[in-house]
């Protein structure tokens, strides 16, 4: 019997997630190893070779660790479940002319739902992943905290989690910075994972190629969105593009020439097939509204309270008014924010502690829209 419970460790290959299994496995866990198949890359059509954690390699070097600390380890196909929600969601976005955050939804929605059915199955009371953030608990409420390593810090994308799920969730590495973790690795004997890279992309888009992603799955796209105009903020078009659904909020490069100066995407019409460009200044935000909300800290969202809110993976935050209206939120910045996306995530932070978020629906302006 062990110590302290049985615990199954997802695992990727990669080194945090096989530090996550050997400390849990040297603290007294009963360790059962997972790897979950979301993707085949190779069905995709895309240009680059299957790499991160849907690869053969990285499914054999998580067998290879399970092996090596004795525990057992069991490979899961959630390609369906996972291409139903996740992929289904990331197109729709697009053509709906916003920018998704599948990692987020992955999250959310597949991935711990994956991992609770199977420990379920498994009579694990735990799961675990690699993931650098702190698991906290005020009263009877489970919260998400940031990690000591800050530029490792992925409270950001954990946010919609749900009470079930944080209540039986263990993350050992929100204490540790990165280069401990890779110390960790490296004094186990793993040196050729304490060396090994990290994978940024979208998993099923290895290559970054989100267009080519798009085009090869939705038929008849390049047709359908092809003679669009570009339009400056006044509605005057100013040129043509390729297609509403290959442009993001904030892009810069990619738009062609002949502006005479530096422009930015600052908004997207899908009904027009319209992009309108605008200077840096165009694309700054005083507030927003956000739906799809989850409260993790407490009970139920704040409101009128102040809050530190994250628009991106990679944003230090601003000091903002939240709102809690129901069904939505508002957040007014107190100072302007630059690029606003809708789709993206809004995270609501009160110190170091997530109280919530939710999905970006529209970005309230500093100046008027086009009515384009």
């Amino acid at each position: 019997m062990s110590k302290h419970g049985r615990v199954l460790v997802a695992m990727s290959g990669g080194i945090d997630s096989t530090v996550t299994a050997m400390m849990l496995h040297e603290q007294g866990y009963e360790v059962i190893g997972i790897t979950m198949k979301t993707w085949d890359y190779a069905n995709s059509g895309g240009s680059k070779k299957e790499t991160g954690c849907c690869s053969l390699d990285s499914i054999n070097d998580a067998r290879s660790v399970a092996v090596n600390m004795g525990f057992h380890h069991f490979i899961v196909d959630i390609r369906e479940e996972f291409g139903d929600y996740v992929i289904d969601n990331f197109v729709d976005e697009y053509m709906a002319g916003r920018t998704p955050n599948p990692c987020i939804l992955c999250n959310t929605h597949i991935k711990w739902d994956s991992l609770l059915k199977r420990a379920d199955a498994m009579d694990c009371e735990f799961i675990a992943t690699g993931h650098y953030a702190i698991r906290n608990q005020l009263n009877d409420r489970y919260y998400i905290s940031k990690a000591v390593d800050r530029h490792k810090d992925q409270s950001y994308v954990l946010w919609g989690l749900t009470q079930e799920c944080l209540q039986r969730t263990i993350f050992p590495l929100g204490p540790y910075t990165k280069t401990e973790v890779r110390q960790m690795a490296f004094d186990a004997g793993y040196t050729d994972l304490s060396k090994k890279g990290e994978s940024y992309e979208i998993c099923f888009v290895p290559d970054n190629d989100y267009r080519g992603f798009l085009k090869r799955r939705v038929d008849g796209l390049e047709e359908r969105v092809a003679g669009g105009n570009f339009i400056d903020t006044a509605g005057n078009v100013i040129g043509q593009h390729d297609g509403y659904p290959f442009y993001t909020i904030g892009q810069r490069k990619g738009l062609g020439k002949g502006f005479g100066r530096p422009v930015y995407v600052t908004h997207i019409n899908p009904e027009t097939n319209t992009v309108t460009l605008g200077d840096a200044e165009d694309l700054m935000r005083n507030g927003l509204t956000a739906y799809k909300l989850n409260s993790m800290k407490y009970a139920e969202l704040p409101h009128n309270v102040e809050t530190v809110t994250k628009i991106r993976y990679n944003d230090p935050g601003v000091m903002a008014i939240l709102r809690n209206l129901g069904e939505t939120a508002e957040v007014e910045f107190l100072a302007n924010v630059r690029g606003v996306a809708p789709g993206q995530s809004a995270v609501f932070y009160e110190g170091d502690d997530v109280i919530g978020g939710g999905i970006i629906s529209t970005g309230s302006l500093s100046k008027s829209e086009p009515s384009a």
